[in-house]
């Protein structure tokens, strides 16, 4: 069996759990998160802990069930805790500004770039260059900082753009006459 998916999950205080046949219900401080269950996998509640099995003796239901139980682990993190991705802006005259549920990017394009942010991501901007994505549901906080990213990543020659706050960019030296 795999070895993630025999670890017992324990529930922190303020977490509350509902396993139904198909799906699963997190409830948390950080808002409720729903996941439909693969019927290759059980899960059960005990106490505190979470318990995943594999439903057979198959290679496919026992990484399922490593898979189950690390999306589970994220979804009582995220609505305990949350989860948030910070980008930086690099650049000359590059700004982002957050307004409510919108984000306001002027990156050195002739115009400003909206993004949306989707019910459950905030989105905050401590400093003009400066990005702090933020939720319960951890693909979704990747997810949308990995969109925003997209609209100007890093260049490779002067390293302009938009980068996560930890990523290194390697610069290409430039053509020699």
């Amino acid at each position: 069996m795999s070895r993630v998916g025999k670890m017992p999950l324990p529930l922190p205080q303020g977490v509350d759990v509902a396993i139904t046949a198909d799906q699963v219900t997190v409830k948390g401080a950080g808002g409720t998160l729903v996941r439909k269950l693969s019927p290759l996998v059980t899960v059960k509640k005990e106490g505190n802990v979470i318990k995943v099995e594999a439903a057979s003796a198959t290679a496919e239901a026992d990484a399922m069930s490593g898979t189950m139980r690390a999306l589970l682990a994220n979804m009582v993190g995220g609505v305990g805790k949350g989860f948030e991705k910070k980008l930086t802006l690099v650049g000359v005259g590059f700004r982002a500004q957050a307004q409510g549920s919108k984000l306001n990017l002027q990156i050195g394009f002739s115009h400003p770039v909206s993004k949306d942010m989707p019910a459950g991501i905030k989105v905050a901007t401590p400093t003009p260059t400066e990005i702090v994505i933020s939720g319960a549901d951890r693909q979704a906080v990747g997810q949308i900082a990995a969109e925003v990213r997209a609209v100007r990543p890093p260049e490779p020659y002067k390293g302009k753009g938009i980068r996560y706050a930890n990523e290194r960019v390697v610069l290409k030296e430039t053509k020699k006459k």
